[in-house]
């Protein structure tokens, strides 16, 4: 969970179940998945998403609690084929 995700959440909802939706662009850097971006509106987030040429991922995220609880992948662009 990206750092600054788990720090609004006890900010902002500490002691009660929170739970929110969020769309998140990951990058591959150097073998490495991560958070690049992350927004709470799809269209703002798909074109960010369209605006990068490298390889990454459209995520939309789940939380309750702070705890990510599901994610889906959609959209992957870039190199998805590993090599052997």
């Amino acid at each position: 969970m990206p750092a600054e995700v788990g720090l609004l959440a006890c900010i902002l909802y500490a002691g009660i179940m929170a739970r929110w939706e969020q769309y998140e662009v990951w990058v591959l850097t150097k073998g490495k998945w991560e958070v690049v971006a992350h927004f709470s509106d799809m269209e703002v987030a798909s074109a960010v998403f369209r605006n990068r040429t490298y390889r990454q991922k459209l995520v939309h995220a789940v939380y309750e609690d702070g705890t990510r609880v599901s994610e889906d992948v959609m959209a992957e662009v870039g190199r998805t084929r590993e090599e052997p």
